[in-house]
């Protein structure tokens, strides 16, 4: 079976994560390859669900899957499909595809992880168009009031909204956020960003990609 074309396999969703997806895994996130579900990993939910083919990579690079598994992308062979998949791929924490759905499972962990005492942080991935689903903003209203410092939600801002959104950062804000805008291809300010969350309240990080 052939690879699927690229809009099919959402190209421009993957190129607008990968830098950002490198710096989580390369600097940022706790975890173990050989141990994927262990309690003492950091959580990453991809919520932008559409165009998983960079989070594949770089899973494949850090040791959760052998690389030669990317040759078999999309097809009846392989493990890795066109939405992420936890029930067949090492690393991927829920199964996303319909924009809007990861969000709030995201604060469910943050939840969970909370009433367990851990002090591992959770970090979620959606993008502006995804933001066009009322569901994140429903999400980032009840995040804010519920105070979760370990979560941090990063917003790929390139423009794919349908609609025009405006100050993003400012929005969550005003929910309770504490917001940051970065430029999405700058690794040092990724870095930055995502390395301090506030103490207190759940950390938006809006990651601008302007082709």
């Amino acid at each position: 079976m052939a690879l699927a074309s690229g809009d099919e396999k959402h190209d421009p969703s993957a190129h607008s994560t990968l830098d950002i997806l490198w710096v989580l895994y390369d600097r940022i996130l706790r975890y173990d390859p050989r141990d994927p579900r262990s309690e003492d990993r950091d959580r990453f939910l991809m919520s932008k669900g559409h165009g998983p083919l960079a989070l594949f990579a770089i899973l494949a690079d850090k040791g959760f899957f052998p690389a030669e598994e990317m040759a078999r992308f999309e097809t009846w062979e392989g493990i890795l499909g066109g939405h992420p998949d936890r029930h067949r791929v090492p690393g991927i924490e829920v199964s996303t595809g319909s924009l809007g759905h990861g969000f709030p499972m995201a604060v469910g962990v943050a939840l969970a992880l909370r009433a367990k005492g851990s002090d591992r942080r959770v970090f979620v991935l959606i993008g502006d168009g995804e933001a066009n689903e009322g569901s994140v903003w429903e999400t980032a209203l009840l995040a804010g009031s519920l105070e979760l410092p370990h979560l941090t939600a990063i917003l790929v801002d390139n423009a794919s909204s349908t609609r025009p959104l405006g100050d993003i950062g400012a929005k969550f804000a005003a929910f309770g956020w504490s917001a940051r805008t970065v430029d999405g291809r700058d690794h040092e300010a990724l870095y930055e960003a995502l390395s301090a969350p506030d103490s207190e309240r759940p950390t938006i990080v809006v990651a601008g990609i302007r082709e």
